[in-house]
């Protein structure tokens, strides 16, 4: 069979995100409200009555066994994404997705046969494994074969994917609640296997991260594949610029260490490990993650509306989410990560606050209406700016050799505050209802000053340029203006030697000698 079926430049490129973005994305939303569309149904309910919270004498003791049950895929995600950090680099992207999908298959066929609660725990620990994998791996993939002027639009179609499969869960309850039976969950938990599938088979077919063979020092192929990825011949001098340009980076970077991200040097390792690490924590106190897991949930018990409407409701809901990353992919090499991130920040604030104030008001059924509103825009609103640019910006923001070790790291870090909010929430809703989200208000309104102080541009930058502007940083407020005024792929303009430092009017040259220190 011809290599990678044949296709080459931008028909690569999506081929990479119709075969492995889209469906292992659509995997990770469907997984996250796949549960929350079930909670309710009659027949998962006589199922586990542990976790029937309307019904259970001891509505504490209940919340507190729905949340550990919602929070166990949130902890196989945890682990799943913390094993990346050993096996990323180890196995390769495309073996580390391939695991991830066989992971998915064996927890979905688990938790579609589960009969008793220990079994079902388990089985969310064992899909939230593969999902953890997937999300700590797809991204960062993607991210590494795409162009630099369209990386952004391609790892944002992630906000798209996620929305279409939390959206495609909902409904697919929906249509299985009118069934009889305990076919009205198992089928739906089962259906994810199709999708895993998909990955597992696409993925055989695609190339595999250029910068990662150059790392392994499989030079000849990681030409191939970005002759391909450039649909160009294997000489041309575009291939050796940018494998020159990574030997580079990891020439001057050292050795790949857990413990150097602790550490700072030359190249700011701490600094960008804790601007990844802020990206995707920021991303679980939006809020969003309480809402996607508890959607049904809060429209039926919090919102006081029936069964049937509240389940239509989530599901259209979440289809707010694909016109949200679509505004995303559309805008965001030309607004760029730091203004969506904002614009979504504050857009948020406004919308949790209003639902906080609003859904307090049981009594008055237009107010109650304006709760749901504001959900609804506030997912439009969570979307342009975290519901992908925080997994992009993750592996943007980190040095090669570090790359998978960060984004792992980072990602880590949101699934152990997804793990802790999760369970929380079904507590957290019964003892303050709608004012439970004035917390995620204040949450967002923080992040405001935190992204436009600290977090640099990286749009249109190539992944060895953020070495480059991180080098040249002084501290942690200098790294923003640098990459406000360092020019795209050129030299440094003469009038911003005062600014950026000395020895500036050749930053390949100052960059060298400070690793030479």
């Amino acid at each position: 069979m011809a290599r990678f079926i044949n296709l080459r430049g931008n028909s690569l490129n999506i081929a990479a995100i119709l075969g492995v973005l889209m469906p292992g994305i659509l995997t990770t939303g469907y997984n996250a409200s796949l549960l929350g569309g079930v909670l309710t149904l009659r027949d998962f309910e006589d199922q586990f009555p542990e976790i029937d919270i309307a019904a259970a004498e001891d509505k504490s003791r209940a919340s507190t066994i729905q949340g550990l049950v919602v929070a166990a895929y949130t902890i196989g995600g945890f682990f799943g994404t913390l094993s990346c950090v050993w096996l990323g680099d180890r196995l390769g992207r495309r073996r580390t997705i391939m695991a991830g999908s066989v992971i998915q298959v064996l927890g979905a066929v688990l938790m579609a046969s589960a009969s008793a609660l220990s079994q079902l725990i388990a089985s969310r620990v064992v899909l939230g494994f593969g999902t953890g994998v997937f999300l700590a791996t797809i991204p960062l993939w993607q991210s590494e074969i795409s162009p630099a002027k369209k990386r952004g639009a391609h790892v944002g179609m992630k906000g798209v994917f996620s929305g279409l499969g939390c959206a495609l869960a909902l409904f697919l309850d929906f249509g299985m609640s009118f069934t009889r039976g305990s076919v009205a969950w198992r089928f739906p938990f089962a259906f994810v296997v199709l999708l895993s599938l998909a990955v597992l088979v696409s993925i055989i077919y695609l190339p595999e991260s250029p910068r990662w063979l150059i790392r392994q020092g499989r030079i000849a192929e990681a030409s191939e594949v970005l002759a391909a990825l450039e649909d160009t011949s294997v000489g041309d001098e575009i291939v050796d610029a940018k494998i020159k340009d990574v030997q580079t980076s990891l020439d001057l970077s050292g050795e790949k260490s857990l413990r150097r991200i602790f550490h700072m040097g030359p190249q700011r390792t701490f600094h960008r490990a804790l601007l990844a690490a802020g990206a995707m924590l920021f991303l679980q106190l939006t809020g969003a993650t309480v809402i996607t897991f508890y959607t049904t949930a809060i429209f039926e018990n919090n919102l006081s509306l029936g069964n049937s409407t509240c389940t239509v409701l989530a599901a259209v809901y979440q289809l707010v989410g694909p016109l949200g990353g679509a505004f995303c992919v559309l805008k965001i090499e030309g607004l760029g990560r730091r203004v969506l991130l904002l614009g979504s920040a504050i857009g948020n604030t406004v919308c949790l606050a209003l639902v906080a104030g609003l859904g307090t008001q049981t009594d008055n059924p237009l107010a109650m209406r304006g709760a749901v509103f504001f959900i609804f825009l506030f997912h439009f609103s969570y979307i342009i700016g975290f519901g992908a640019i925080p997994y992009l910006y993750a592996t943007e923001i980190a040095p090669l050799h570090l790359r998978t070790t960060i984004n792992s790291f980072s990602i880590s870090i949101s699934w152990a505050v997804s793990i802790l909010l999760t369970s929380v929430t079904p507590i957290a809703f019964n003892s303050m209802g709608q004012t439970y989200f004035v917390i995620f208000a204040g949450c967002n309104a923080t992040m405001v000053p935190i992204i436009y102080y600290l977090f640099p541009e990286t749009a249109g930058r190539s992944l060895e340029e953020m070495d480059k502007i991180f080098a040249l940083s002084k501290n942690s407020l200098d790294v923003v203006k640098v990459a406000r005024h360092l020019p795209h792929g050129g030299s440094v303009d003469l009038s911003l030697e005062k600014d950026l430092g000395p020895n500036f009017k050749c930053p390949e040259l100052q960059l060298r000698e400070v690793y030479s220190r």
